[in-house]
């Protein structure tokens, strides 16, 4: 088969990546390649399943900006796609008066990456939020959440499929080449076209 453009792996970046191209060029064929027999096979379907609020990084990094824009856009899909998720919330918790510096610079780097509802809380609300967790102060963050990522790489996956793209699992790719120069005229406009090659 030809396509236009293909993409190796079919994790949640992979899809992610597929979902967006697709719907920016719907003119092109597209192709997710995946060595396994479904999408989301191995860390996308394994890992701790956190929607992050964007405390810890710099502020004004690109990683700031994108964990909190990205964190209000995977609960806004969600609620599109009826995806289930929780947001629980967090708690840092001090447990020595050492920390609290620390906890309140946390607190002021979250302000300025303009996380939601942040607030700093004493003993007696950390034990009215969690009964078995015992400290001197907290940063409650209640804008982080969970969500079993799973879901939402396969999701995407649907989206993707649905606007015209193809999906090939059990297809590892084993190789690739440049192909020889295309001619001038022709049609896909790719000036060294890729062949790619699996193990069958």
């Amino acid at each position: 088969s030809s396509f236009d453009v293909a993409v190796v792996g079919a994790g949640i970046v992979g899809l992610a990546a597929a979902r967006e191209l697709i719907q920016r060029h719907p003119s092109l064929a597209f192709a997710v390649l995946e060595k396994e027999q479904e999408p989301a096979h191995h860390q996308s379907g394994h890992n701790s399943g956190v929607i992050h609020s964007g405390i810890y990084y710099t502020p004004g990094s690109l990683k700031a900006k994108l964990c909190v824009q990205g964190a209000a856009l995977c609960y806004k899909y969600c609620d599109q796609k009826g995806i289930p998720y929780k947001q629980c919330g967090k708690l840092i918790v001090a447990v020595e008066h050492d920390e609290i510096p620390r906890l309140k610079a946390l607190y002021e780097r979250g302000l300025q990456n303009n996380v939601p509802g942040l607030k700093l809380i004493g003993a007696k609300e950390i034990q009215e939020k969690e009964p078995f967790c015992r400290g001197l102060m907290a940063l409650d963050s209640p804008y982080t959440g969970i969500v079993d990522y799973k879901q939402v790489a396969q999701s995407y996956a649907r989206d993707f499929q649905e606007a015209g793209g193809t999906i090939l699992t059990d297809f590892e790719v084993t190789s690739m080449e440049m192909a020889k120069e295309s001619s001038p005229g022709s049609e896909d406009g790719l000036k060294y076209p890729v062949i790619v090659r699996n193990k069958k």
